[in-house]
């Protein structure tokens, strides 16, 4: 068997080596510490892998595909949309496993696996004979492909609505989103809907004007793009220090129409540890390291602050971090150190993050407030 290397088809192999180079990193590193999320992303990887494979054999003078494996399924095609959702909840859900009840999302697949395997069983001569008499005329064809659009959308909005609800979750448990954010998946959705958005118009485009084979190879092209993002940007994906236990139910905190006075007594305890053990210079302070000190369940903490203060943990742990740094911005003794290097004496541990709450507490940028502070220093 020849392997033809040409414009066309040397690209896309690339892709697939890549893609698969990656896949079995992410998951030599799954078995050393146990990371499910590393096993799923390599089968995205892999799924990403089989949608240029065709092309990429076909260019390259390869057409076993068509002449010995004529209907066989090609790819994950109907499991690759739950693949990027439970890649994401087991990122957020170190405790994640799945279960009986997760196997029906992948029950397309597997009906679609069995129809194609049992049809190309009964032999080549039947496999040609039911895609001209069935397969064919009765669009069996075209509903697998509106069905795997549908699976899609579906798991694009469920994906999209996790990534949501972690995100508002994250607010009431960490003073630091930063480092639990998970910035990488929103951008790999975006990537992800990109290749979609590019399929689909090019068969729009396709079925219009009926391009040659040729044509076919900028929608590959572009997926051996979106091959070398994923595997280079989801492996160097940093984690977190801590273990994330995120479900997709959180708990709804209590809404209170006005402020509570103490709330039995909690507040006067709240501030007093704060004033006095000030755990908010702890960069990684989470909700449950607060409720330790307090000996207290996290839910019940986390009602405390939102009925007492009105705020959810970041803001009200950031907002104690701002008063700090503006307590020693004052101190001359600081004066030889940057504002950013104060603020990581004060508990923040990025840039973004302290600029950000530094603007929403004070309602100036640190750079405003330090220029404020220096003429008022003039003037005195």
């Amino acid at each position: 068997m020849n392997i033809s290397l040409t414009p066309y088809s040397t690209p896309l192999w690339f892709g697939f080596v890549q893609g698969w180079i990656y896949a079995v990193l992410l998951w030599n590193r799954s078995r050393q510490n146990g990371r499910l999320s590393d096993v799923l992303l390599g089968l995205v990887l892999v799924g990403m892998t089989f949608s240029i494979w065709e092309y990429m054999l076909g260019f390259s003078g390869i057409n076993i595909l068509w002449d010995e494996l004529e209907f066989l399924p090609r790819g994950l095609g109907f499991a690759f949309p739950p693949l990027w959702y439970f890649y994401f909840k087991s990122q957020i859900d170190s405790n994640f496993r799945f279960s009986r009840k997760d196997i029906w999302h992948f029950f397309p697949f597997l009906a679609h696996t069995v129809y194609h395997v049992t049809v190309y069983a009964m032999g080549r001569e039947f496999v040609r004979s039911w895609e001209q008499n069935v397969h064919g005329p009765y669009g069996i064809g075209h509903v697998e492909f509106a069905v795997g659009i549908i699976l899609q959308v579906v798991y694009f909005y469920r994906s999209l609505r996790l990534y949501r609800h972690y995100r508002a979750w994250t607010k009431t448990q960490f003073s630091d989103i930063e480092s639990v954010s998970f910035k990488w998946y929103r951008n790999f959705l975006i990537v992800l809907v990109a290749g979609v958005l590019a399929d689909w118009l090019h068969v729009l485009i396709d079925a219009l004007f009926d391009l040659p084979f040729e044509q076919d190879w900028w929608d590959n092209l572009l997926m051996v793009v979106l091959i070398y993002y994923v595997a280079i940007a989801g492996f160097a994906q940093a984690q977190p220090s801590r273990q994330v236990a995120f479900k997709d139910k959180p708990e709804p905190e209590p809404v209170v129409t006005e402020p509570q006075p103490d709330y039995g007594g909690w507040k006067a305890k709240i501030d007093r540890l704060m004033q006095e053990q000030q755990p908010y210079l702890q960069p990684e302070l989470t909700l449950a390291d607060v409720a330790h000190q307090l000996k207290t369940n996290a839910s019940m903490l986390s009602g405390v602050i939102n009925g007492v203060y009105r705020k959810n943990f970041n803001d009200f742990i950031n907002e104690y971090r701002v008063e700090e740094l503006k307590r020693q911005i004052r101190n001359p003794q600081n004066k030889h150190l940057t504002l950013l290097a104060v603020a990581f004496e004060c508990g923040f541990n990025s840039k973004s993050t302290f600029n950000r709450a530094f603007k929403n507490t004070a309602g100036v940028t640190p750079k405003e407030f330090l220029s404020e502070a220096n003429r008022a220093n003039l003037g005195s």
